[in-house]
């Protein structure tokens, strides 16, 4: 039986949290994030209407790791890459947060919020509404929600928390028995082209699930996107986000990498 990655995930990231409330409490932080939501007075920055108005739709990650392949860019700096980004044409951020699988950090999204305007997608394996709690005070605009590691009320109530929040919804799915997660409080559906058991990627689990997809959902295509024609195809059968990597993160330059495959996404 191949070895499931999702699994281990989850159960580390079960403890992760406890240790977490261990040492900010839920009520300080929930009543840090009710008064932030309370003083906060700028606009919302939504990342589903910025992907519905973008000619590319590209949501370029900040990804320093990953389980099946090790380290990408060890040494990406946080200060500078999704500036990049945002630079170049990102119509979206998406910056892991998770640190022990992916070499991510919640300060990844503190360090950017406020150098980029780009709308930021906290990237983790959400399984406790206190993570969602975590993602309004440092500065995330969305939330990933992944079926495959949630049960469907969980899901829902997750959903809703998030909406309470201010915080935007991306429901990630893999196969079409997990379109029936998509409901309220749900902004965006994504296909993950990658298992997340076993890690193996396949981009025709796009071509695969459109047809099935709800049609009043922005639909998001998810790894193994490496070039500008799978993004113009994908586009023209419905999607309109696209999140991408890899492919950035493995450049000298990730920055002009984006710029480049968006001209030719483009052109």
């Amino acid at each position: 039986m191949a070895h499931d990655i999702l699994e281990e995930i989850i159960a580390y990231k079960h403890i992760e949290v406890e240790n977490q409330k261990k040492q900010i409490t839920p009520s300080f932080l929930y009543s840090n994030v009710a008064k932030l939501i309370t003083e906060n007075t700028k606009p919302v920055i939504s990342m589903k209407t910025s992907l519905a108005l973008s000619n590319s739709g590209i949501i370029a990650e900040f990804k320093r790791k990953s389980p099946s392949k090790g380290w990408i860019k060890e040494d990406g700096k946080p200060e500078e890459i999704p500036a990049l980004y945002c630079q170049n044409g990102a119509s979206a951020l998406s910056i892991l947060t998770d640190e022990k699988f992916f070499g991510g950090n919640m300060g990844f999204i503190r360090i950017a919020r406020p150098m980029v305007k780009c709308p930021i997608l906290r990237k983790d394996f959400i399984i406790d509404e206190y993570q969602l709690y975590q993602a309004k005070a440092i500065g995330a605009n969305a939330i990933l929600l992944i079926a495959a590691a949630l049960k469907k009320e969980d899901c829902k109530a997750l959903a809703y928390t998030a909406h309470e929040l201010g915080l935007e919804t991306l429901l990630e799915v893999h196969s079409e028995e997990e379109l029936e997660y998509a409901g309220d409080n749900i902004d965006m559906v994504g296909v993950n082209n990658r298992h997340l058991g076993t890690f193996h990627t396949d981009i025709e689990n796009s071509y695969r699930l459109v047809s099935l997809l709800p049609k009043d959902y922005l639909l998001v295509s998810e790894s193994g996107i490496s070039d500008p024609k799978t993004v113009r195809e994908l586009r023209n059968i419905g999607f309109r986000g696209f999140l991408i990597g890899e492919t950035f993160m493995r450049a000298d330059n990730p920055g002009e990498a984006l710029q480049q495959f968006i001209k030719e996404v483009e052109a």
